[in-house]
């Protein structure tokens, strides 16, 4: 069944060999293959995928726009898709939210975001160190891949990875430790070895980097270094962004105002690739054309993801993310109360959870036990030993109820 995929597809497949089955069909919450075998998905194509799998609306308002001959591809043109979906974005995400950024549209990808607020922000401050945190993830393309700490990504790409200094994130030393203490010393000391960088980016919850969530106090303190500073301050929105963390942007809740922010994956609504760089009005200072690529744009992803909008039209929404987070985190502190031996810890915020298990191979085996149980859910953390848990923000209370139901029957059968 799955020959071809071995014989013609790269070896750098992944996802295929972690979930070995044919998939033919999804509807929102579950994913089927070709035996008829139905699977909850706590996956979320990594967190495209928030509002859930060929979502109806937005199927629909493809199936208009395309039934109209509306323009697929138009480089940076203007179309009515992207008047479209500026118009909505700036009503419904940025007024209500006290938020002034202009909206560039960069290649497809969510790396081709974050290098793009790379490139500016070092064209702005004419400087080129750029600080980025331990365990962080931000793409695997050279610029992105260079604020990226993860060693299995950065082990096996040959190239120059300089103008980068690496600090450790909150939490990296323990609750003890304010990290912030050791990042501003560095930056104020000019013997310290650490140039005075152009920007910081950072996750506000490291998702691939095992769900390690940012206190509010951390976020701040961060934003008043920059502040003194002159440092940008960069906010990867890529994959916690788009209302995982239970508002729509991830660095709501500590009342900061990045400087850059970068989104990609669900932003598109429908699973369509589509990325933004918003800036701050007075930072966008790119010249015409000085940074292009041929798909920036994609009108049919602004079609579904001026679609998404309506979801955040009103706090109804983000008001029942927070409520399936309550029965997801109360839920897996369940787990561990009764697996001890498990020797677990339960992280998170929103509907993106982590739970590291002390041993990789346990987690591994969890894993495998709850694709087998009809659960897809992937590892995370430097040591894949982070099952992390990433519903769409749509799945049905007891939909979410029943897949952490296979989880713990899959603890079970494991431990």
């Amino acid at each position: 069944m799955l020959e071809i995929f071995q014989q013609q597809e790269s070896e750098v497949r992944y996802y295929s060999r972690a979930f070995p089955t044919l998939f033919t069909t999804a509807k929102e919450a579950y994913l089927y293959d070709t035996q008829g075998k139905q699977y909850i998905d706590f996956l979320s194509g990594a967190g495209t995928m928030n509002y859930g799998h060929n979502n109806a609306l937005m199927k629909q308002a493809i199936i208009d726009y395309l039934q109209a001959d509306g323009v697929v591809h138009s480089l940076d043109m203007a179309t009515k898709a992207k008047q479209q979906f500026l118009e909505q974005f700036e009503s419904v995400i940025l007024k209500p939210r006290g938020l002034d950024y202009k909206i560039q549209f960069p290649g497809p990808t969510g790396t081709n975001a974050v290098e793009a607020a790379l490139k500016l922000a070092r064209k702005i401050k004419k400087r080129s160190n750029v600080i980025a945190f331990t365990n962080s993830f931000h793409g695997l393309s050279t610029g992105a891949l260079s604020v990226t700490g993860n060693a299995f990504y950065r082990h096996e790409a040959f190239v120059n990875r300089l103008n980068v200094s690496f600090v450790p994130y909150d939490d990296y030393f323990g609750k003890s430790v304010n990290t912030i203490d050791y990042i501003k010393r560095f930056i104020e000391d000019s013997n310290s070895g650490v140039d005075l960088p152009a920007a910081m980016i950072l996750e506000t919850v490291q998702a691939d980097g095992g769900i390690n969530v940012a206190t509010v106090s951390w976020l701040q303190q961060l934003e008043q270094i920059c502040r003194k500073f002159d440092i940008l301050l960069i906010v990867d929105d890529i994959q916690v962004g788009n209302g995982r963390t239970g508002q729509f942007f991830s660095f709501e809740r500590a009342n900061i105002q990045p400087d850059i922010v970068t989104l990609s994956k669900s932003i598109g609504g429908f699973g369509l690739p589509l990325s933004l760089v918003l800036i701050k009005p007075a930072l966008d200072q790119w010249q015409p054309g000085e940074h292009t690529g041929t798909f920036r744009g994609n009108n049919l992803a602004l079609v579904t993801a001026t679609e998404a909008l309506h979801y955040w039209k009103t706090d109804n929404f983000s008001d029942s993310i927070k409520l399936k987070s309550q029965i997801l985190e109360k839920t897996l502190q369940g787990i561990l109360a009764h697996y001890p031996k498990l020797n677990a810890q339960v992280r998170g915020i929103g509907l993106i959870y982590g739970l590291e298990i002390s041993v990789p191979e346990i987690a591994q085996a969890i894993a495998r036990e709850a694709f087998n149980q009809g659960l897809l859910i992937e590892r995370c953390g430097a040591k894949d030993n982070v099952l992390k848990f990433l519903p769409p923000l749509v799945i049905e209370d007891e939909v979410l109820k029943a897949g952490l139901e296979i989880m713990e029957q899959s603890i079970k059968s494991v431990v």
